[in-house]
């Protein structure tokens, strides 16, 4: 069986981080095996949450695996809380990033335009040296911009999707260049130009691109992305072609959306996935 180190927070609610990333990659056939950045009683968009910063433990992980032995076959990143966080990053991938293994970096920093109140801007650059070893990049559209520099008022001011796109996969190439990896942008939302919106992802590597769009019911979730990158990793250890897991990604999201809609669930306490998990297997 292969193995997925998953270094990330761990939010009892919200249905993200690991407890999104978990459950994914276990019913694709994966072990998960986490590194918590930190242990939170909710994800940070609640009103009221406990963070407990595990900055100062990570490195005993590295430690500790090093003398079991431990590989990896994929390791997979997400949110962390600052530079000290991602230095010791660096410094398990040094142990633990050898050939053949797949490393698939969810720059987790903002969304809808704004970077998350709890990091600072410093990060950024923390974050694009983190892009640079991936083998695949998954940032959302907000966290494209920070990483490439592209306005995001600006896409709000395209009269047409095919402009908003265009932009976006013109930054998408310019990571793809700066850092040689697949990058997958996440929550394509063109301007309402009719009464139809619609969502949806963009492919980017060397030598091709392309997008999909549905339907948008209007609605912003926890944990989704979570959820995607975690489907993403999940088919790479199948070997299963990009396009081919972005559809199942896609697909497993919008049921889930789709049923988490319909019971009137809060936007923070992410979608109801479990009973869709049956369509990774």
């Amino acid at each position: 069986m292969k193995k997925v180190a998953v270094i990330q927070d761990m939010s009892s609610f919200g249905k993200c981080s690991l407890t999104a990333a978990i459950p994914v990659l276990s019913v694709m056939g994966v072990q998960a095996v986490p590194l918590p950045t930190a242990i939170l009683t909710s994800q940070t968009e609640y009103p009221s949450y406990y963070c407990e910063d595990l900055t100062s433990k990570m490195n005993h992980f590295t430690d500790e695996w090093s003398k079991l032995g431990a590989a990896f076959d994929g390791i997979h990143t997400g949110f962390v809380t600052g530079k000290e966080q991602i230095e010791n990053i660096f410094s398990f991938l040094d142990t633990f990033y050898k050939e053949g293994t797949t490393l698939l970096v969810d720059p987790v920093m903002g969304d809808r335009g704004e970077m998350y109140e709890a990091l600072s801007d410093e990060l950024v650059g923390y974050m694009k040296e983190l892009a640079k070893l991936a083998d695949i990049i998954a940032p959302n559209v907000t966290e494209c911009c920070l990483l490439t520099g592209l306005p995001y008022e600006k896409l709000h001011g395209y009269q047409s999707n095919e402009d908003y796109l265009s932009a976006i996969e013109e930054a998408g190439r310019m990571l793809q260049s700066a850092t040689d990896a697949k990058v997958i942008i996440t929550g394509l939302n063109p301007p309402a130009i009719s009464k139809t919106r619609y969502v949806g992802n963009m492919y980017i590597d060397e030598n091709r691109s392309f997008h999909s769009l549905q339907e948008y019911n209007g609605m912003s979730y926890s944990g989704t992305g979570d959820l995607f990158a975690s489907v993403i990793m999940g088919g790479m250890m199948r070997g299963q072609d990009v396009a081919e897991t972005m559809k199942l990604a896609e697909e497993f999201l919008s049921a889930a959306i789709e049923a988490t809609a319909k019971e009137q669930i809060p936007s923070v306490a992410g979608v109801n996935f479990e009973s869709f998990l049956r369509m990774l297997l």
